[in-house]
């Protein structure tokens, strides 16, 4: 299922940690490896278009696991 996610960058200290895009209505994505290390800043507001992945599980289990296809980071307004 492809989406658009917009909210807050995170990173969890889960196992070996995890990075999480909390979105503005309160859902958190667990983002799947191999993302941009643009994008991978804790507290960075972004817009991420992208894919859930149902056939992916994780150690963290923090949430849907969101494969990052493309974002825009957002400035604080």
């Amino acid at each position: 299922m492809s989406i658009t996610v917009t909210g807050k960058i995170e990173r969890r200290n889960l196992g070996m940690g995890a990075w999480a895009l909390v979105s503005d209505d309160g859902v958190t994505y667990e983002i799947l490896k191999g993302a941009d290390k643009e994008l991978l800043k804790a507290g960075q507001k972004a817009k991420v278009k992208g894919q859930v992945r149902e056939d992916v599980m994780t150690i963290a289990m923090i949430g849907p696991v969101l494969e990052v296809k493309s974002f825009e980071v957002l400035s604080d307004e």
